[in-house]
């Protein structure tokens, strides 16, 4: 079987090689295709004098309703919630696979990436400073979402005899709606999500990822002209290597490792920015100053305020998934007796994701002054690795090693996100688990050859798809997410369900 997978992987990239340029290729046959599929995803409609992607606003409103639907549960939960992820309430013998921690590690992985690093110095090109505030408001929004499809992802996850976890939107679709009586519309919302989350997972997932680690790499080993600049498709093979090694253990493995890496990556990463802040505090009242205006400017870079919140809006959804319904699919594999502990573990990340960590990107690009006076599309990670660069002239060295180990975790986290997904369309078997996993180490390969603007547009999309049959679900599905925190929080104040540690 093994000699048989390598032989249909070298014919797959046989007529690449025979070319002069492997990238370019790779390029020019997919961007077309892909192109076609984000104008369908990024339609615009009219709004107050501009136009607006239909599917930021179904995020927006839907974030919104949840916030106001249980009561502000983004805020009034969080101290319990951080209780919960440090382990007070952790019980051995519940049903899963991994910890809180562990769930909210692989989570987080999927979320805080290179949409960090990359996404803000995009929103920034574009819309100015402002969209900064934009993407800290949505943060704060999206912890609601992201609390509900996470109860959900536990509520309604199936635990096989072997003990493995099969959970996410594709089962409380599915069996959500079948309690209501709606099994055949609930089946095709879990089919559409699914096929959607296959292709996220090929995009935003690695396709993004490994494009914007290699950029990073590029810039610090040679810049343009240098061997990589033009053989991505190498660093592309030697990422897929060790993400497939890593993958081959399934979901323990993989939180074993992100919860190892998610907290080292980050402190790597906010402790540069830091770093960055400090060496520049008497710029920061500037920038966040910059921030406030820019945000409610009606003369702003990008089609005045309208323009602005768009941005902001659109690219902390990319960067925290909040209503995508893919992190419900990570956080249903936890050991827990109780669905709705796992929405209030999963209420941070978008709060981590968006709030703390984007900010402090968005802060280090306004401190080095390299906010763009005009709109300018494509910019990602080296207009944050020249923000850090101008500080201190080894710090992109520093990003590098983030950048990749951010890029390497959020693979970890699609990988299992797009295989759960796959298993859920055709079933559970060891050929089906192989042939997923080629698949989406070979889009690691053809993503180190694309252009960022192709891969940007087509990860967006693919992922922003996934919420519309996702949030249709989370819809119908609320009042059962309502009765669960109430039985959950009545017994945690008549002392039910006590601490398991001080």
């Amino acid at each position: 079987m093994n000699k048989r997978i390598t032989s249909a992987i070298i014919l797959l990239f046989l007529p690449f090689l025979a070319n002069a340029s492997i990238d370019e290729t790779i390029n020019n046959t997919l961007a077309p295709y892909l192109n076609k599929f984000t104008q369908i995803i990024f339609a615009q409609i009219p709004l107050f004098g501009t136009t607006v992607p239909w599917v930021v606003i179904w995020l927006v409103i839907a974030a919104s309703f949840f916030t106001i639907y249980f009561k502000f549960i983004n805020l009034r939960t969080f101290g319990h919630g951080l209780a919960l992820m440090r382990g007070k309430y952790d019980y051995s013998k519940a049903p899963g696979e991994v910890t809180h921690f562990q769930a909210l590690s692989t989570a987080l992985s999927g979320t805080v990436g290179l949409g960090n690093i990359a996404g803000v110095a995009a929103a920034v090109g574009i819309g100015g400073a402002g969209a900064t505030f934009w993407m800290i408001v949505c943060g704060f929004l999206g912890m609601s979402s992201k609390f509900v499809e996470c109860t959900l992802g536990v509520k309604y996850r199936d635990i096989l005899p072997n003990g493995h976890v099969h959970g996410g939107p594709m089962r409380y679709l599915t069996k959500g709606f079948a309690e209501k009586n709606m099994a055949g519309f609930g089946k095709v919302l879990a089919v559409i999500f699914a096929i959607m989350c296959v292709g996220g997972s090929f995009g935003g997932g690695n396709m993004f990822q490994v494009n914007q680690a290699l950029e990073q790499v590029v810039a610090v080993t040679g810049g343009e002209g240098s061997f990589l600049s033009d053989n991505g498709w190498l660093f592309g093979i030697v990422v897929a290597v060790l993400v497939g090694i890593t993958i081959i253990g399934g979901i323990k493995s993989i939180g074993r490792v992100t919860s190892k890496l998610v907290p080292f990556m980050g402190i790597i990463y906010v402790a540069a920015g830091l770093v960055v802040i400090l060496m520049n505090i008497n710029h920061v009242p500037d920038a966040f100053g910059a921030i406030i205006d820019g945000a409610f400017s009606f003369e702003s870079a990008f089609g005045g305020l309208i323009g602005v919140l768009i941005v902001g809006f659109q690219r902390a959804a990319f960067s925290n998934e909040a209503g995508i319904g893919s992190a419900s699919i990570a956080h249903s594999a936890v050991k827990t007796d109780y669905p709705v502990t796992e929405g209030l573990v999963a209420l941070y990340e978008p709060f981590i994701d968006t709030v703390i960590v984007c900010t402090i990107t968005a802060l280090v690009i306004g401190i080095a002054g390299f906010i763009p006076d005009e709109p300018t599309k494509g910019m990602g990670i080296a207009l944050t690795s020249a923000a850090f660069g101008s500080a201190i002239s080894w710090f992109p060295y520093v990003l590098t090693i983030a950048a990749v180990l951010f890029a390497f975790s959020t693979m970890l986290a699609w990988s299992y996100y797009g295989l759960r997904a796959f298993n859920f369309l055709f079933g559970h078997s060891k050929g089906v688990d192989m042939t997923y996993n080629i698949l989406f180490l070979t889009f690691i390969i053809i993503g180190s050859s694309m252009s960022l603007s192709a891969v940007i547009d087509f990860s967006d999309a693919m992922i922003f798809a996934m919420s519309i049959p996702n949030l249709i679900g989370l819809y119908f599905l609320a009042p059962v997410v309502k009765k669960e925190l109430n039985k959950y929080m009545s017994k945690i104040k008549s002392g039910e369900i006590k601490p398991t540690k001080s």
